[in-house]
């Protein structure tokens, strides 16, 4: 076959991301290894997957990992049987780098050096990008794939300077070698040599033990002949070479707990996951009775990059029978519990199972019921025992779980005692619904929030001014989840969620109430004619102008009724290009602040002065502002600030 050697300049982000790998001083270069070894263990999985559907593709024969050594030529071969890569899936995964973390990772390389510009290893399978950890240990790379299914195979080879190539070749079967051709001066530490066999063999028992797929190396044996004496005889060395099995491959979650250790654990969640971090939290089930199944499922520490990519991958692999049938098996959980990672090990189900099949299957749907009960008990436990640690995980997955309050009503009760919320009540502590409710005025029939895009613009809101002022406690919602959330659950309990920037405010006792409603029906005859004539000026904006309770230092604000949608899901819906229909709100005024009355004066004296014009679209404006919405004519309302500046000095 005539073959042409192509060459390409990597992508200004992937020269970046090189010269940070190979300059940078990591603080454990074993890494490499382990995430090619992963990276082989998926592509056996996928062809296995693949060729369950797909008759055309071959059937994976003795599925292995080999490493291949040589200490003459200082190289390192990582080869699989897997499904290995086409052309174009070379140049895309290998050639250029398209994921969106890359930016990000790259900048936490630079922000994580230590002092001495060390490098810690967990940001590397983090952020998705193992593969280049190889020239951390590489001069040079070659990679030489064929994809099964297809008749030729590619070669792809950098040096990482910049440039790469690449070639179709002949190889005689589908899978991947990666060939590192390794930097001499890491061999000459002895510590780091990666030709040398007890060096590979011990990288393999620490970080890839548990991989399900025979991880195997040519490993030379000397053996002696010996005397009656049992003593050896000098000059009867025989030297052989046996392919030798490295790892255990004994299927974590099938051994006895008291077998596996805590960084066993570790290393497996790992293995699945391509994080460095340790898990937060983990634990095993044994599901019993109309089907059998155990799972094993984690709890990361840190959010991964991708948790709010609608493309983002989920974390739970599913096998039969320890044979392995998919990852990313999003059947098995609900999106708001993405983040958690894991396996799921059936008994009952076929092996040829497609997702189609799964979407209807009652055991996977029993087994997901299962899943998340187990999973929202963990939490629960750790919000009784470890709350400083669930503050930790909150941090990390609150907006995601938050979902599950709209998408999940059979849980509902138990995520919203799960959730934790920012309040008025403290400035830098988070409280629950349950201490919320403990804390309530007497007489109070409602738990109050309100939204906003940050704590200091809802602080700042004048919708709080009588709730501050009567000491009511307002929960503070910045995430926009909670805009969502907030229009299907109702009430939590017995008590209903009210927006302190909708509808009317009724706040104090039972007199309280009657004497504050009974002052402002004397107020809005007072100035019920004011009120229309003004409403009538705005009315392209707004749909009613009324007096208002809940001002006690502003002259004014902006409310919507109880079913109106707010300002923020509005801004939140034309950002993500939905229609939204044109919402009209209420403008509420102070009747006890000097402006209002001012304007009462004014109204009084002359019904037809014009300059009532102005000032009612400078009253709008302002309660825009405080609320920290936009205004519809900018210009208008800077103009008609400078004419009333210039009158007034």
């Amino acid at each position: 076959m005539t073959t042409t050697v192509e060459r390409h300049s990597f992508q200004a982000e992937t020269r970046e991301l090189l010269d940070l790998m190979i300059h940078a001083i990591y603080s454990n270069k074993d890494i490499f290894l382990r995430e090619l070894i992963s990276n082989a263990s998926d592509a056996i999985d996928k062809l296995q997957f693949e060729a369950l559907t797909n008759p055309d593709l071959p059937k994976v024969e003795n599925p292995h990992i080999l490493l291949m050594a040589d200490k003459a030529a200082h190289t390192l071969s990582i080869e699989d049987n897997g499904i290995g890569m086409s052309r174009e899936d070379v140049v895309s995964l290998i050639g250029t780098i398209a994921k969106s973390g890359t930016r990000e990772f790259m900048n936490a390389l630079k922000e994580n050096k230590g002092k001495e510009g060390i490098v810690s290893p967990e940001l590397i399978g983090q952020f998705g990008v193992g593969f280049y950890s190889t020239f951390m240990v590489a001069d040079k790379v070659t990679l030489e794939t064929r994809k099964a299914g297809e008749e030729h195979g590619t070669r792809w080879e950098s040096s990482g300077d910049g440039t790469y190539t690449i070639e179709a070749v002949d190889r005689p079967s589908h899978g991947t070698t990666i060939t590192l051709h390794l930097k001499k001066e890491d061999s000459e530490d002895g510590l780091h040599d990666y030709s040398a066999e007890w060096t590979l063999k011990g990288i393999v028992k620490k970080y890839s033990d548990f991989v399900s797929y025979p991880i195997r190396m040519d490993v030379e044996h000397t053996e002696y002949d010996r005397d009656a004496d049992g003593k050896m005889i000098e000059g009867s060395a025989k030297t052989s070479i046996q392919r030798e099995t490295l790892n255990s491959m004994k299927a974590i979650w099938t051994r006895p707990e008291s077998e596996v250790s805590e960084d066993e654990y570790k290393e497996f969640y790992r293995h699945i996951s391509h994080d460095w971090h340790d898990p937060m939290s983990w634990f095993r089930m044994k599901m019993e009775g109309t089907f059998e199944a155990q799972a094993l499922l984690f709890i990361p520490e840190k959010a991964p990059q991708d948790l709010f990519y609608r493309e983002g991958k989920r974390g739970i692999q599913l096998y039969v029978k320890r044979v392995f049938i998919m990852d990313d098996c999003k059947e098995l959980m609900p999106d708001y519990l993405r983040f958690i990672k894991g396996v799921v090990d059936s008994e009952d189900l076929s092996l040829n199972i497609s997702r189609e099949i799964l979407q209807q299957n009652r055991q996977i749907r029993a087994i997901r019921k299962r899943l998340v009960k187990k999973v929202l008990n963990t939490l629960e436990e750790m919000t009784q025992n470890s709350l400083e640690k669930y503050y930790l995980f909150w941090n990390e997955f609150g907006r995601a779980l938050k979902e599950g309050i709209y998408e999940d009503q059979e849980n509902r009760e138990t995520l919203l005692n799960l959730s934790l919320f920012a309040s008025t009540n403290a400035e830098n502590e988070l409280t629950t619904l349950k201490d919320y409710v403990s804390r309530m005025k007497p007489g109070q029939d409602k738990i109050y929030f309100m939204t906003g895009e940050d704590r200091k613009t809802i602080e700042n809101s004048p919708h709080l001014e009588a709730f501050r002022d009567k000491g009511y406690e307002v929960l503070l919602f910045t995430d926009a989840v909670d805009e969502v959330w907030t229009q299907s659950a109702y009430k939590y309990g017995e008590f209903e969620f009210q927006s302190v920037g909708k509808g009317t405010v009724e706040l104090g006792t039972e007199e309280e109430k009657q004497q504050a409603e009974k002052e402002l029906e004397q107020k809005e005859q007072e100035y019920h004619s004011m009120l229309e004539a003004m409403q009538a000026k705005l009315g392209d904006f707004i749909k009613e102008v009324r007096l208002s309770n809940r001002l006690t230092s502003s002259p004014s604000c902006l409310v919507g009724n109880a079913s109106d949608m707010s300002p923020q899901m509005e801004q939140m819906l034309k950002a993500m290009n939905q229609p939204v229909p044109v919402t009209k709100r209420i403008l509420e005024l102070n009747p006890n602040h000097a402006l209002t009355q001012k304007l009462q004066s004014v109204f009084s004296a002359n019904q037809s002065d014009p300059a009532l014009n102005d000032y009612a679209y400078l009253l709008y404006g302002q309660a825009l502002l405080a609320e920290g919405s936009a205004l519809p004519d900018p210009a208008k309302f800077s103009k008609l600030m400078t004419d009333l500046l210039v009158k007034a000095i």
